[in-house]
């Protein structure tokens, strides 16, 4: 087994779509997504969550907390949970159910990370949840009602979780807008910035976050989590090659023809897409060692957040899994010194 890297630094936890590559399937992705959170348990992960997306072919964590369930069986100490479950998509007495079921499998190991978005087009989110009573403005009073069948059930309540009335779930409140920001802080939740693909209102939403927070049962302080996309390599080409597998795939989405996560090749890119590739990227750490150090150990002074959660969108699973275990090894060496 590796050394755990990470202890005695800031946190640092995996953000995982299950990438479905392309001439692969489902079962491969998952397979590769159990042996990923296996490795990032050994080398000191926090966290290993998985992102609920439809009717994408490039994305095999459609089905979160089954995927979760998978991605638990396989682990022993490491959290496992969703960054995050899409509330409009579900009633929240399905959640409840789905994640008090999880907490009783794996008692203190399962987090539940709420977003806003769909997660999906909109004919599919129609698809999945047809009277759409759970439109994105009901999205606050969705997550009381989640935290309420989740919590100590009370005298005369008719409907309750089981499982989940008791299990207290955390729940973390996801956005990439100061929305979400401004939730977190009103319900006294700690919250997670998707800076890793829409970094424009990072520091703005964290700032309002913390002025605003308000303390409650579940956090005492604000708690934050930012996002970040990594890909380290041995050196600077090497990783720069290995993103292009994630530059197409975004291309390929903005142009309303998502596909499975391509392999790495070089692509031309037009001034328009140049220019939006840069936006998306703004914190992005890709390089080798001495790079993918100096811009992590920025962006963590820069956020001053209390975890990074790291997504890395590579093709060959074997560089994949490198990529994790050399930032676990630069942020500790980061830190001793």
């Amino acid at each position: 087994m590796r050394k755990a890297y990470v202890a005695g630094m800031i946190p640092l936890s995996v953000l995982d779509l299950a990438p479905i590559v392309e001439g692969g399937g489902a079962a491969g992705a998952l397979a590769e997504a159990r042996r990923l959170a296996q490795h990032a348990e050994a080398l000191g992960y926090r966290r290993y969550w998985v992102a609920e997306h439809h009717n994408m072919p490039g994305i095999a964590s459609a089905a979160t907390a089954v995927v979760i369930a998978h991605i638990a069986a396989a682990t022993k100490t490491i959290r496992v949970g969703a960054g995050g479950i899409m509330l409009p998509n579900h009633a929240p007495l399905v959640i409840a159910e789905q994640f008090g079921t999880l907490e009783a499998l794996f008692p203190g190991r399962i987090d539940l990370g709420l977003g806003r978005a769909p997660g999906t087009d909109q004919a599919t989110a129609h698809a999945l949840r047809r009277t759409l009573v759970g439109e994105i403005d009901r999205f606050p009073n969705d997550v009381l009602e989640l935290q309420a069948l989740l919590g100590p059930p009370e005298p005369g309540q008719r409907v309750r979780a089981i499982p989940g009335a008791g299990s207290n779930v955390p729940i973390w409140i996801l956005g990439s807008s100061l929305y979400g920001a401004q939730l977190a802080a009103l319900f006294g939740l700690p919250f997670a910035f998707a800076s890793h693909f829409a970094p424009a209102q990072l520091l703005e939403a964290l700032a309002l976050y913390r002025a605003n927070f308000k303390p409650s049962a579940y956090c005492a302080q604000p708690t934050v989590m930012a996002a970040l996309a990594v890909v380290a390599a041995e050196t600077d080409e090497e990783a720069l090659f290995l993103a292009t597998s994630q530059t197409q795939a975004f291309l390929n989405l903005r142009r309303g023809a998502p596909t499975p996560l391509p392999p790495p090749r070089n692509v031309t890119l037009s001034a328009a897409e140049t220019a939006g590739l840069e936006q998306v990227r703004r914190y992005a750490a890709v390089g080798g060692p001495d790079l993918v150090r100096t811009r992590m150990r920025a962006f963590a002074a820069l956020t001053g957040a209390d975890e990074l959660i790291i997504t890395a969108q590579i093709f060959d699973a074997e560089k994949r899994l490198r990529s994790f275990e050399l930032v676990a090894e630069l942020m500790a060496s980061a830190s001793s010194h």
